[in-house]
């Protein structure tokens, strides 16, 4: 019978923080726009965490039953590894996105923006066939663009939509530096495991762009969203705080331009989970203040 400890480690906590950033940073354009609410700002967190979850256990299920984690660095894979069985890993996924999609509802009332639950839908969809279904996107390189869109645009757009009624400049460009740092989430792991990915024909962008690029591709993937993070003290000044992320963001570069690799890449997949919530509480901050 899998543990509770190992649900847990197949729930990958590490990667929760790319479910969290975004919420912080549109709950503070939000209060920069004179219309934050905490209520659902909670509601919005809880639909994230529970996304990210879904995300992770179907990857795990998907991934799992065609076979691409039989030999894999990292954290517990818990379908490949016979831990749980397929069915209860595909279950947990998909409760898990009924939990999002109910506080969801929930959330979409409160606002009354009732077309969000369509946005929410898809977030759903893209959440399954990243590498679920019988062409799923992930495999095709395209993993980077469905967190982009859902982990950056959608969800710190969609946060400061339902407490503000509307969406600032500077809530766009931390959508754009959010959904970059959680894109570099995804590539650190992906670079992580371009040698079995490639194996298996999982075509993630770091397969396609090779070892050397993707790690430079990683280093802008960190050190840009930071300056546009900057851009925002346009709107506060005191968005200007978030600047001090540049020291851990140019540390978390350079040990992957250094050549990182294997397990040596797990500490920078978390401190790379760290830099996107620091940038988060930061940015929040800075224009909520």
């Amino acid at each position: 019978m899998t543990s509770p400890q190992e649900w847990l480690a197949g729930a990958r906590l590490r990667t929760l923080p790319a479910a969290a950033a975004p919420v912080l940073v549109g709950t503070g354009a939000a209060a920069e726009m004179g219309s934050s609410h905490l209520g659902m700002a909670a509601l919005a967190l809880g639909v994230a965490l529970a996304l990210q979850v879904g995300v992770n256990y179907a990857n795990d299920y998907s991934d799992g039953i065609r076979g691409t984690d039989l030999d894999r660095v990292g954290p517990l894979r818990l379908t490949a590894s016979g831990t749980a069985t397929p069915q209860a890993v595909r279950t947990a996924a998909f409760a898990s996105f009924g939990v999002a999609a109910l506080l969801g509802l929930w959330l979409v009332a409160l606002s009354g923006q009732w077309w969000l639950l369509a946005v929410g839908a898809l977030a759903v969809v893209a959440a399954w066939t990243y590498t679920g279904g019988s062409n799923p996107y992930g495999y095709r390189g395209l993993g980077e663009v469905g967190v982009f869109v859902f982990f950056g645009l959608v969800a710190v757009a969609g946060t400061t939509y339902t407490q503000a009624g509307g969406v600032s400049w500077a809530a766009w460009v931390g959508a754009v530096a959010v959904g970059l740092l959680a894109c570099a989430l995804l590539m650190v792991n992906n670079l992580r495991d371009v040698p079995t990915d490639a194996l298996v024909g999982k075509r993630t962008v770091a397969v396609r762009l090779g070892d050397h690029r993707a790690r430079r591709v990683y280093a802008a993937l960190v050190v840009v969203p930071v300056l546009l993070g900057g851009v925002c003290a346009f709107a506060n000044p005191w968005a200007v705080i978030v600047l001090v992320l540049l020291v851990p963001a140019s540390i978390l570069a350079g040990v992957v331009l250094l050549g990182a690799r294997g397990r040596a890449l797990v500490p920078v997949l978390a401190g790379t989970g760290m830099l996107e919530l620091g940038f988060g509480v930061l940015l929040g901050m800075g224009l909520a203040l």
